[in-house]
C-alpha cells in the first residue's frame, strides 16, 4: 500500500489539503483526513491565462538584462539621428556645382533681342547716306548732257542723322567739302537733294537739309553727354565703303580727347574717344547708347601709320557742341 507523504513544498499539495474544522486542531497528516470531504476554492486553482502570465514573467526575467541594453542602445541610436538633423547646416556645394548652376541657367535664359540691336532698330530711321554728286563736266573737260549725273568714290560717301523733323541732318564737314552739289538717302530708300545750311570747321561739322522728305521721318533722340561714363556701351551706324547701313559695337574709352589729323592741320578738342569699328564712309554718322540716344557724331579715326583704316580708337564730337552748329540746341 501507497504511502501517504508527511510533507511536500508543492503548492498543489497544500491547496488540495482539508481544512480543519472549528475546534479541531489543524494537524497535518491526521488520521481522519482521508475521510472527509475535500473542499477547494475556485480562486485557488491556476488558470491558463495565469500560466500565461506566468510564462511571460519568467521570459522577461531571463531576458532582462539584454532587453535593457538593446532598448538602451535604441534611444542613444534615435537621439544621435536627431542631433545630426537639427545641427547639420545646408549642403556644401562644390565650384563644380555652382558651374553647372550657372550654365543652366545660361542655357535657359529667355533669348531676346540684345542690347545693340535695339538701340539700332531706334536710331535706323533717322541715319541717312550722305553722297556728292559731282561736277559739271566729265574727266576731259566736257559738259555733260541731260540729267547725267555723276556720284563720287567710296571717298566720296559719309553718313549723317536727322536731328529736327524739317529734314535737318548733321554730319561731317570734311565729307561735304568742295562739293557742288549733295544728295541724300533715307532710311526708307527716298532720294533727296540736300542744301548745306551751315558749318562749324573747329569741331569739323555740318548742317545740310533734305528737300523732300518721306512721310514718316524720325528725327533722332539726343542725349546729353554730362552722364557719359567710360566702360558705357555705345554703337556707331553707318556707311564704312559705301557698305550699310552698318552697325558696330564697343565703348567710351576716353573722354574729353584732342585729335590732330594726319597733315596737322587742324586739331578737334573735347572728343569722346570710343572703340566701336569706325572707317571712311561712318564720318557723320551717330555716336549711339544702348537705348538709341544719340550722345555724339563720329569725326575721326586714329592711326599711327597714316592708313584710313580702324585699329581701335575712334572719336565723335559731343552732340552738345553738334547741335550748336544747328541753333537750337535742347541742352
Amino acid at each position: 500500500m501507497k504511502r501517504e507523504a508527511l510533507y511536500s513544498s508543492s503548492e498543489r499539495s497544500r491547496a488540495f489539503r482539508r481544512r480543519p474544522s472549528e475546534g479541531e486542531p489543524d494537524r497535518p497528516g491526521s488520521a481522519g483526513d482521508e475521510h472527509q470531504p475535500i473542499t477547494v476554492p475556485s480562486g485557488d486553482v491556476p488558470s491558463r491565462d495565469g500560466h500565461a502570465f506566468e510564462w511571460a514573467r519568467r521570459v522577461s526575467r531571463r531576458w532582462e538584462r539584454p532587453l535593457l541594453i538593446l532598448t538602451g542602445g535604441l534611444v542613444v541610436l534615435l537621439i544621435v539621428l536627431l542631433h545630426g538633423t537639427v545641427q547639420s547646416g545646408p549642403p556644401a556645394f562644390t565650384q563644380r556645382d555652382i558651374d553647372l548652376a550657372v550654365l543652366h541657367t545660361l542655357e535657359n535664359r529667355p533669348r531676346g533681342p540684345s542690347a545693340e540691336s535695339e538701340a539700332y532698330q531706334v536710331i535706323a530711321p533717322s541715319v541717312v547716306r550722305v553722297e556728292r554728286i559731282g561736277p559739271d563736266h566729265d574727266s576731259n573737260g566736257e559738259e555733260r548732257e541731260g540729267n547725267e549725273e555723276w556720284r563720287g568714290d567710296v571717298d566720296g560717301l559719309g553718313t549723317g542723322v536727322v536731328v529736327v523733323e524739317d529734314g535737318t541732318i548733321l554730319t561731317n564737314l570734311h565729307v561735304v567739302a568742295g562739293v557742288n552739289r549733295l544728295q541724300v538717302v533715307f532710311a526708307d530708300g527716298t532720294e533727296s537733294p540736300a542744301d548745306l545750311v551751315s558749318v562749324r570747321p573747329d569741331q569739323d561739322l555740318a548742317v545740310i537739309r533734305a528737300q523732300v522728305l518721306p512721310d514718316d521721318l524720325i528725327p533722332a533722340t539726343l542725349r546729353s553727354t554730362q552722364d557719359l561714363r567710360m566702360g558705357d556701351r555705345v554703337v556707331a551706324v553707318g556707311f564704312p565703303f559705301a557698305i550699310g547701313p552698318s552697325l558696330t559695337s564697343g565703348i567710351v574709352s576716353g573722354l574729353a580727347r584732342e585729335y590732330r589729323n594726319p597733315e596737322g592741320e587742324r586739331v578737334l578738342s573735347n572728343l569722346i574717344q570710343f572703340d566701336a569699328a569706325a572707317n571712311p564712309g561712318n564720318s557723320g554718322g551717330p555716336l549711339v547708347t544702348e537705348d538709341g540716344h544719340v550722345v555724339g557724331i563720329v569725326t575721326a579715326i586714329l592711326n599711327p601709320n597714316n592708313q584710313r583704316v580702324f585699329v581701335g580708337i575712334g572719336f565723335a564730337v559731343p552732340i552738345e557742341s553738334a547741335m550748336e552748329a544747328v541753333g537750337s540746341s535742347p541742352f
